[in-house]
């Protein structure tokens, strides 16, 4: 009897990694054509090499990007830290 259970589990349990994929690769096409630049600026007019590079990760993360492509978000915020303070202290201003 347990066996059977167990075997239910992972056959669950790898479904739904397929099913997760699947919709992550369904999202990769048009992000990596028009979504990726939206949300970075840097990556404007990228090479498709990189677009093919990053594939993995935006199928990977594709709920995320999703979230932050839909809410209309731009370039990431600039990190702010000690180090960064510090330099922009010992800018001459212009």
């Amino acid at each position: 009897m347990w066996p059977s259970v167990w075997i239910e589990i992972v056959r669950w349990l790898v479904t739904a990694a397929g099913v997760y994929a699947a919709a992550g690769c369904v999202f990769a096409v048009p992000f990596l054509v028009r979504g990726v630049e939206r949300i970075d600026p840097a990556a404007r007019g990228s090479s498709l090499g990189f677009r093919v590079l990053v594939a993995p990760g935006v199928v990977a993360l594709w709920p995320f990007l999703l979230r932050r492509w839909a809410s209309g978000a731009r370039a990431p915020r600039e990190e702010r830290n000690a180090h960064r303070e510090r330099a922009r202290e010992r800018r001459p201003r212009t």
